[in-house]
């Protein structure tokens, strides 16, 4: 079908004693065993439904993608991402967009198809009305009929964007290509009708959440046939027959005219560029040639061998369609940069060629670092290796073009949003899953580099801002009103989630330094990470702001607590993945940690209702990040925290209170937790629904719990996984039973609650017994993930 728009220590007395509450719990979220798979010839592609996240502050977007692709051409109905499903004009349908995102970023060239004479330039204005019960939706395709009666079809290949209008008969059927207009502060544009047939366009553009670095993007956008009539815009003055118009931040764009009295269609393709005019014509050239249905046809097959990588068997309809939108969203980014002749413009804002010491490669961009380091990087490197590791060799390629490594890069600029030392996992992560061989010297220098300074004055990256105070007295301090040195967030601002975030990189870079036989720099890391305790407060039980005196900062209240980057003392607790054993010993040991996690997540009620605590106990806000005691999987500070319970001896906990996050995901335009975070909370759904977890992002290291399916078979690229595939079992899974009784790998009894990568390439098969109540599994000396060293 398409997506068609309508209208506390080992096993307890009191935890066997719940039992019968968490009858319930299985009841509620786990599918009878009976319930089929999917035929084989299914195409997964039909089970998606793109409009997921597109209200409620998702911020996804419902138009056409490949798989990493560079063009993102959807529509933009006046949110600040672009679409939201709670609105009903459409102001065109642009170039560029970024899932998930919590600010207004691309929205590059929206184009419009209208009728008659054309007496607006601003597109809030001129934008086509719709209703939702003509919308379709399905991966690599977009369609909608305007009320003005014009059917407006999109698809896409990596670097071009196709659209097909077809109007009513008329003779003066236009297409608006809007030039000025976008999701963010648009500072120069150069619209230039070149023939009958094409339009280029140069725009430049900045801003991201702060004011940022510009950017510019180049268009060319050829018709299957010749307009009758061109003309520009400039503000609010339309010129008939003009062929070029430049502005600063005014609006700017350009019109095309056809007669479509006995030709109804018109179909146009735009390619994109990050370098230049002739990029854009040669990414056209390249990919352009294809007819519309052509190029939708391909796009579908794209998306169907992605999505077929990960084949699953039971489950209700509605968990498979949730499950395989998420899939497909964490595949929608980074995005390819680089030009189909390996050209892309780096962070110096200078050409280079997509060339490393063993090939060429392809270069990507757009990291939102912070959000994918603890779920969609390590996904990533699951299921799409070869992508993921040009994606790491492309951070590496911005450290040598612009001196730095990135925190939150948008196409050629740094963003510096966000907070801490995100790269590091991303890069570690590269290192321990194999995907940088032949390079890890190089990133351990870049590494390095990042975790031990600080970028010069004239670099645009903040990079570890605090490491002068981190390095000197083993905390960033909290200084609230510092102005900000750089555009973009700041790390003294958020002074205890820096110090968290610091001290969990250097554990990683500790790991990687110790493999490649730096010990002495591996010692030195080590110690740093567990900087984590110097912000501890005795007398709070929990991580507090320090100020730049080293007195504790902010109110003593950890619900209340200052200076944590979008969550609170409560939520960051558990940001200690490198040492999960140390925190547990600062707050008391294992009884009260999980007296405490048991508080967190409101696991009493939690047994009695899942999906009602989860909705309204626990946050449920995309923006409700502060003065709260519980769990928010509304966003990612506290993703890894299910999980500590397979730190503290109860892993059946983990099952109870992932499978209760995991009734948030539905097929519907609300059905995502927060902004998706390019991939960010859809991988975790997926990781979470296949039953393996990174619980220490930057290492190697899953934590297993119970798969929400009966079965998940994996297809594994065999550079990287010797076997070529991994099937994942629920023994005995149904209604009532959810509760790992034993695990085994290839029929070999595993009593651990975790597996390593290295672990992963040699099995082929994980298979977990499970039963009604929790067992001891997992429970005994040696179980849990351990603490690095």
């Amino acid at each position: 079908m398409r997506w068609i728009r309508r209208r506390a220590g080992g096993f307890s007395p009191r935890a066997a004693a719940a039992v019968s509450a968490a009858a319930l719990l299985c009841g509620a979220l786990v599918a009878p065993a009976a319930q089929a798979a999917p035929p084989p010839d299914t195409r997964l592609t039909d089970l998606v439904n793109p409009f997921i996240g597109t209200e409620n502050e998702g911020n996804t977007y419902p138009g056409a993608a490949v798989p990493f692709g560079m063009v993102q051409l959807s529509p933009d109905t006046g949110h600040n991402t672009g679409y939201d499903h709670a609105e009903n004009h459409i102001r065109g349908f642009s170039a560029v967009h970024i899932s998930g995102v919590g600010c207004g970023l691309g929205g590059d060239l929206p184009v419009l198809p209208t009728t008659g004479d054309i007496t607006e330039t601003d597109y809030a204005r001129y934008a086509a009305e719709f209703s939702h019960d003509t919308e379709e939706a399905h991966p690599g395709y977009y369609g909608v009929t305007l009320d003005s009666g014009i059917r407006a079809e999109l698809t896409a290949t990596a670097r071009t964007g196709v659209q097909r209008y077809t109007f009513p008969a008329t003779g003066k059927a236009n297409v608006l290509l809007n030039a000025g207009q976008s999701l963010h502060k648009t500072v120069a544009t150069d619209v230039e009708v070149l023939d009958s047939r094409t339009v280029r366009t140069t725009i430049t553009g900045r801003g991201f959440c702060q004011d940022t670095e510009p950017y510019t993007l180049h268009t060319v956008t050829r018709f299957d046939r010749p307009f009758d009539s061109a003309g520009t815009w400039k503000g609010g003055t339309v010129t008939p027959g003009a062929t070029r118009s430049t502005a600063g931040g005014e609006r700017n764009g350009a019109y095309v005219r056809f007669d479509t009295t006995k030709d109804r269609t018109v179909e146009a393709t735009t390619a994109i560029s990050y370098v230049d005019a002739p990029g854009a014509q040669r990414n056209l050239r390249a990919e352009g040639g294809s007819s519309f249905d052509r190029t939708r046809r391909d796009a579908d097959t794209a998306w169907q061998d992605r999505l077929d990588d990960v084949r699953v068997r039971g489950g209700s309809e509605t968990q498979r369609r949730t499950f395989y939108s998420s899939l497909y969203r964490a595949l929608l980014a980074p995005n390819i940069g680089s030009d189909v002749d390996g050209r892309y413009t780096g962070w110096d804002q200078k050409v280079h060629r997509a060339v490393s010491s063993d090939g060429r490669f392809t270069y990507y961009q757009n990291w939102s670092l912070w959000d994918t380091y603890r779920t969609q990087t390590q996904l990533l490197a699951l299921l799409a290796p070869r992508e993921a590791r040009d994606m790491a060799l492309s951070v590496l390629r911005i450290d040598q073009d612009s001196g730095w490594l990135p925190k939150w890069g948008y196409g050629t600029v740094e963003t510096n949003i966000m907070t801490g030392d995100p790269v590091t996992p991303f890069l570690t992560n590269a290192y321990r899953q194999g995907l940088l061989k032949g390079h890890e010297e190089e990133a351990y220098r870049a590494l390095k580099k990042n975790a031990d300074g600080v970028p010069p004055a004239g670099s645009p990256a903040v990079g570890r801002e605090a490491n002068k105070e981190y390095l000197a007295d083993g905390f960033a301090p909290y200084l609230k009103g510092r102005p900000h040195a750089k555009p973009g967030d700041s790390d003294y601002d958020h002074g205890p989630s820096a110090t968290l975030e610091y001290a969990l990189s250097d554990a990683m870079l500790a790991e990687m330094a110790r493999g490649l036989g730096h010990d002495a720099d591996a010692r030195r890391y080590a110690e740093r990470a567990q900087n984590y305790r110097r912000i501890f407060d005795p007398d709070t039980g929990f991580f507090r702001a320090r100020d730049g005196s080293g007195a504790f900062a902010g109110p003593a209240d950890p619900a209340k607590s200052e200076g944590f980057h979008e969550g609170t003392a409560w939520q960051y607790q558990w940001l200690v993945p490198q040492d999960l054993p140390g925190m547990v010993g600062l707050i008391g040991g294992t009884d009260a940690a999980n007296e405490r996690l048991d508080s967190f997540f409101a696991y009493d009620r939690l047994l009695a209702d899942p999906e009602k605590t989860a909705r309204e106990v626990w946050v449920n806000g995309p923006y409700d990040y502060y003065n709260a005691d519980k769990y928010n999987p509304q966003n990612e500070p506290d993703l890894i925290a299910p999980y500590t319970y397979l730190s503290t001896g109860q892993p059946w906990k983990t099952t109870d209170v992932v499978h209760a996050a995991l009734t948030l995901f539905t097929d519907s335009p609300t059905g995502m937790t927060g902004n998706d975070d390019l991939g960010t909370m859809s991988a975790w759904q997926v990781l979470s629904s296949i039953g393996i977890f990174p619980v220490q992002p930057g290492t190697d290291t899953w934590g297993l719990s119970t798969p929400l399916f009966d079965r998940v078979d994996l297809t594994l690229d065999r550079r990287y996984y010797p076997e070529g595939r991994l099937t994942v079992r629920a023994e005995g899974s149904s209604g009532t039973d959810r509760y790992v009784q034993s695990a085994r790998t290839d029929g070999r009894d595993l009593d651990r609650t975790y597996l390593t990568t290295g672990e992963l390439r040699h099995i082929r098969e994980l298979a977990f017994t499970v039963g009604a109540e929790p067992s001891r599994w997992g429970t005994g000396a040696g179980a849990a993930p351990p603490a690095l060293n």
